[in-house]
């Protein structure tokens, strides 16, 4: 009964407009990664390159939406893997992200993704040497983590491991859950007591962050003026200072523009997007 109602009804509404070509490609733009080079970056990757040249372990923690994970694998990218011919790719800087109740087994196969090799058959003791050989002909430097709150807590014990084995640079990243956790192994604890805070963007920071989206990642044919005093209080309302929700509202706002037949993103749109975030 459902579905013939359904069906009843999208009979009646009609199939929708199709999108030109030219409003598909602007719209393809918006939804792409963008790596933006912002101050509080900058000094998370100097921070996190510190770590790397020192070889000591550590960890970044923040709230959801602040922009930990697009920082971190932006730092992983900066570090170019480079392959010679005959030998293995040599990757300074190993970036995963893990997934939900992570075993030692899930967190090899990610690594060893990464690196793009095979996860091997056999016991965990074979896939866990496998893993350490591959990061060590690999002359990997550093590992980040990222979402380390799921791993399970014996898990734990594998990061360890590797750091012990290899002399490696393991970075954890995660929201204060990841703090939580940790300091219940303190042993896990004392190898990760060096901590960057990842926080909100506020006052004039919030303002050059509004700019660089508006002139870097959003690139309408006409200035928004997003910087005005209205619209950044919108802004402000909407995302707390978290760059997360930021960057979803403005590319949200700016396809909306786009598909209204406007050339920039006026207050009523913006407004009519950041209204569905509170």
């Amino acid at each position: 009964m459902a579905d013939k109602n359904a069906q009843a009804v999208a009979e009646q509404l009609g199939s929708l407009p199709p999108t030109t070509p030219d409003l598909q490609g602007q719209i393809d733009r918006l939804r792409g990664k963008s790596i933006v080079q912002l101050e509080q970056v900058k000094i998370l990757h100097d921070w996190l390159e510190g770590k790397r040249k020192s070889r000591q372990c550590c960890r970044v923690v923040g709230e959801s939406r602040t922009g930990k994970t697009v920082a971190c694998d932006a730092y992983r990218l900066r570090h170019k893997p480079r392959q010679e011919p005959g030998k293995p790719p040599l990757v300074p800087v190993v970036y995963i992200q893990i997934p939900q109740e992570c075993a030692s087994r899930e967190f090899f196969r990610a690594i060893l993704e990464h690196l793009k090799y095979q996860l091997p058959q056999g016991r965990l003791g074979d896939i866990r040497n496998r893993t350490i050989q591959v990061l060590k002909n690999c002359k990997v430097e550093m590992l980040i983590i990222d979402e380390a709150d799921r791993f399970k807590p014996k898990t734990f014990a594998e990061v360890r491991d590797i750091f012990d084995h290899l002399g490696i640079s393991v970075a954890l990243v995660g929201t204060d859950r990841l703090d939580a956790v940790i300091k219940k192994d303190e042993q896990v604890y004392n190898r990760f007591r060096a901590c960057y805070r990842f926080g909100t963007l506020s006052g004039e920071q919030f303002q050059e962050t509004v700019d660089i989206w508006e002139k870097k990642v959003l690139k309408l044919p006409v200035a928004s003026n997003l910087t005005s005093k209205s619209m950044l209080t919108i802004l402000g309302q909407a995302t707390g200072g978290y760059i997360g929700l930021l960057d979803m509202i403005l590319r949200e706002a700016a396809i909306r523009a786009l598909e209204k037949g406007l050339s920039k993103i006026d207050k009523a749109t913006l407004q009519e997007v950041a209204n569905e975030y509170k």
